[in-house]
């Protein structure tokens, strides 16, 4: 993408009313625009990002045996009654009727409408288990929305479903999203705790929160050192068999966000050596309910003695809208955005210094031509602007690399590479550049 075609309209200075690093740098960098209270239009940039966050989700889920669908955004209030969530859901729920003046809804969530697609098809146990998801927009009237993406009413969200014919193979599937959850979150560069949670409007009796950790959190997060430093499962593990044991692993140390935090507890099962606090970001949700949507709505399966049963179910949620903003509040500097190279919009920019000059020209254009071909989704930077200016807004907008061709360098046979994350500069040949840019 050349830059001087491309949609990307920075700005210098954040408008007042962004009080949160994330919303400040997601206007500034032109990724979004608000068109309503917690509403926004995504533009190019953050958009790309989104959609590449989107993917890896998808992935994860992918091999962890769940199957994609794509649910409607609008849901009959009906199956909201069958549930007994209609009414007891709050001012959140946005409630709307059509032109035959039948109820409706703007869904905050899905249960009720995998639920019906669920007991439509499936009738034995023979077909279990299955883990349905759907990456959509959802929408909850959030009393004061605020903070940008990360507390707005319509956002972007993966929401997975597992059903299973009883409890303990209900809980192998709460395993395997635990598992793949923090796979997610490892690719996309972040560290992530997962911590014991309240179940909410969802309800049941198991549920974990995931949290990342960023100086600018929500919450404060109380955890045993060794569970931040150990990292995710892996892709490798075997999805099929028993997960408990990297489960029990992980959930065995201490870990609590503020609102569940129990300070006798964290002093007796965490040395002091080992107590950590820091600040934090929920960006997922995972929750094993049993038979509270199965029972009202009549989802039921034959057994293997030929009996109905009502079905176990659970629910797994990450917002991928609410980690673009995440990822930024845990990956910034003064400069801008540091985004991880899996999700940056563009994997390297070529800075032409000197537009028009027809070396400048012929080298940038052969760089920007060989990191077409590498995959990396190259920026070329060919504006009439000031060096300075062109560095300040690729900082901002957090390209992973710079290749950086002026002049001089072409004169002297080289370019100057810069890595946005550690400030690193190297002045080298082209072809060594690019190497050090495509390894």
């Amino acid at each position: 993408m050349r830059l001087s075609r491309y949609f990307m309209p920075t700005l210098r200075e954040a408008p007042s009313d962004a009080q949160i690093v994330s919303h400040q740098l997601m206007l500034r960098a032109g990724m979004i625009r608000q068109e309503a209270a917690g509403i926004y239009a995504w533009l190019p940039l953050g958009l790309k990002v989104l959609k590449k966050i989107e993917q890896v989700v998808r992935e994860e889920m992918d091999r962890a045996g769940a199957i994609e669908v794509l649910m409607p955004t609008l849901q009959l209030a009906d199956l909201w009654r069958e549930s007994g969530r209609y009414d007891d859901y709050g001012e959140e729920m946005l409630r709307i009727k059509d032109r035959h003046e039948r109820d409706l809804l703007y869904g905050p969530t899905a249960e009720e409408v995998i639920t019906d697609i669920f007991r439509a098809y499936i009738k034995s146990y023979k077909d279990l288990p299955k883990n349905l998801y759907n990456i959509q927009w959802k929408f909850r009237d959030e009393r004061r929305p605020r903070f940008g993406v990360m507390r707005g009413r319509e956002f972007l969200m993966k929401d997975a479903y597992s059903f299973d014919i009883d409890e303990a193979a209900a809980r192998r599937a709460y395993n395997r999203m635990f598992c793949a959850y923090l796979n997610v979150y490892a690719r996309l560069g972040l560290k992530a705790i997962p911590v014991r949670a309240d179940t909410g409007p969802i309800g049941g009796d198991l549920s974990h929160e995931f949290i990342i950790l960023a100086d600018t959190g929500e919450s404060q997060v109380f955890a045993h050192r060794d569970l931040v430093e150990m990292g995710a499962p892996g892709p490798d593990i075997d999805w099929d068999g028993d997960l408990e044991p990297l489960v029990q692993q992980r959930t065995r140390l201490y870990a609590a966000s503020d609102e569940m935090h129990d300070q006798a507890r964290f002093e007796t099962e965490a040395p002091e050596d080992k107590r950590m606090t820091a600040r934090g970001i929920e960006v997922g949700h995972i929750f094993y309910f049993g038979e509270k949507y199965s029972r009202p709505m009549n989802a039921k399966v034959a057994g293997p003695d030929g009996a109905e049963r009502f079905v176990h179910m659970g629910s797994y949620g990450v917002g991928v809208s609410r980690l673009v903003g995440a990822i930024i509040e845990a990956s910034h500097d003064e400069a801008g955005i540091v985004w991880p190279d899996s999700v940056a919009p563009f994997g390297a920019a070529v800075v032409n210094l000197r537009p028009g000059e027809v070396a400048v020209d012929a080298v940038a254009e052969q760089a920007y031509g060989a990191l077409q071909a590498a995959g990396k989704e190259p920026l070329l930077d060919d504006r009439d602007e000031r060096p300075g200016a062109k560095f300040a807004s690729l900082d901002l907008v957090g390209v992973p690399w710079q290749l950086i061709v002026g002049p001089k360098g072409v004169a002297e046979g080289v370019v100057e590479i810069k890595r946005r994350a550690t400030g690193e500069r190297q002045t080298l040949p082209l072809d060594a550049a690019l190497k050090a840019i495509t390894a």
